[in-house]
């Protein structure tokens, strides 16, 4: 009984530090944990997806952390879709991440809701493997903005875009013309619904910026581009002798949200 009280009071507190972070540091730039599952086989994602839905998604939530994205990949005509699952974690400190997965062993309810997953064994593991990656919010969206579309999630478009760099001072040239030069404005202007922009602080590809854009459908999408690439400021912007051969690299990610995802 004192162990669960003891557990319960350490879960309330890390949830009142996380809220009092998140208050104190409104204005200040957010980060992000973006966590990529493979898989081999649909048996692994569907062990994943009870897992995230029924026990880590909750068990973030009593820790005071939300606004979680989950997401698949679109299936694309022609080609074979990724078994991949994508998440978007946000918080005010990177202090949140080092203990989370402590917080999370002292969860009784969610070591049970997650028993399948966590004690899978060596030859059935429930993923391939998982990629981490950690970002800071870019100074222009210090604060991630999840998207207010609404409609199917199966036709909806999260467009997550990977931008890498040759050098890191070439990737600073980047990054500022996101911010100083106006393309976060020019995203916000064209109503790109912005979920994130950010900078990878660790990856397997460095250096490297990541944003997510959303639109209600892949043919909203496609217009929305044509409006970007057409808009006289990013002529302006592009064709600026600056910022010439700043992008040596780009992936490009259509996804749509799981029923579970905060939005």
């Amino acid at each position: 009984m004192k162990s669960n009280f003891q557990n319960l009071c350490t879960a309330i507190l890390f949830s009142f530090a996380f809220m009092a972070s998140t208050s104190s540091e409104a204005q200040r730039n957010e980060f992000y944990q973006l966590k990529t599952y493979s898989f081999d086989t649909d048996e692994q994602i569907a062990t994943t997806d009870n897992y995230l839905e029924n026990a880590y998604l909750p068990a973030l939530k009593r820790l005071g952390i939300t606004q979680v994205g989950v997401f698949k990949y679109r299936e694309i005509e022609g080609e074979e879709t990724q078994k991949k699952i994508i998440m978007l974690i946000p918080s005010p400190s990177l202090d949140v991440f080092k203990s989370l997965e402590y917080e999370l062993s002292k969860d009784k309810t969610y070591l049970e809701a997650g028993k399948d997953y966590l004690k899978a064994t060596y030859d059935n593991p429930p993923y391939a493997r998982i990629e981490s990656v950690f970002m800071e919010a870019f100074d222009d969206m210090p604060n991630m903005k999840p998207s207010p579309l609404r409609g199917s999630r199966k036709d909806r478009v999260y467009e997550l875009r990977s931008y890498e760099s040759a050098t890191e001072a070439i990737y600073r040239n980047k990054v500022h013309m996101f911010n100083e030069g106006g393309e976060v404005k020019l995203f916000e202007d064209l109503e790109f619904n912005a979920v994130f922009y950010a900078d990878v602080i660790s990856g397997p590809k460095m250096p490297n910026l990541i944003y997510m854009t959303t639109h209600i459908n892949q043919e909203v999408r496609d217009a929305n581009w044509d409006l970007f690439r057409n808009a006289p400021k990013w002529k302006e912007i592009s064709s600026a002798p600056k910022y010439q051969n700043n992008v040596s690299h780009a992936d490009i990610m259509l996804l749509y949200p799981t029923e579970y995802s905060d939005y």
